[in-house]
């Protein structure tokens, strides 16, 4: 789960290296990236960490749908370590082709990674 150390934080070291964390923003890493077409002028975009799909569904999801939303739930969950990555990314997959975003050079033989 990604946390912003803030100064008066109690996991700073106590021996005058706190500077090192201060600001310093931690992404974590949910498995194979997935890339989708996410226009029609064929942008593409790669998924590589659990902030990263957590953002784009709160902040730049073209649709708001029921898939979107249990999707954003499921992230939520995986982050709070209440479920597996495994399924958040399958939920996220699923919004990504409600909203019309096309999965970019997947094998279909491993399903299983997503």
């Amino acid at each position: 789960m990604a946390r912003l150390v803030k100064d008066n934080d109690p996991l700073k070291f106590g021996d005058g290296h706190s500077d090192i964390w201060k600001d310093t923003l931690i992404e974590t890493y949910w498995g194979q990236p997935m890339t989708f077409v996410v226009s029609a002028q064929g942008d593409t975009q790669e998924f590589t960490t659990i902030e990263q799909a957590r953002h784009w569904l709160r902040r730049k999801w073209p649709i708001v749908n029921k898939e979107r939303d249990r999707a954003l739930a499921q992230v939520d969950a995986a982050m709070q370590c209440l479920t597996t990555i495994s399924m958040a990314r399958r939920a996220f997959l699923s919004a990504a082709q409600t909203a019309g975003f096309k999965l970019v050079g997947h094998d279909p033989r491993s399903a299983g990674s997503l």
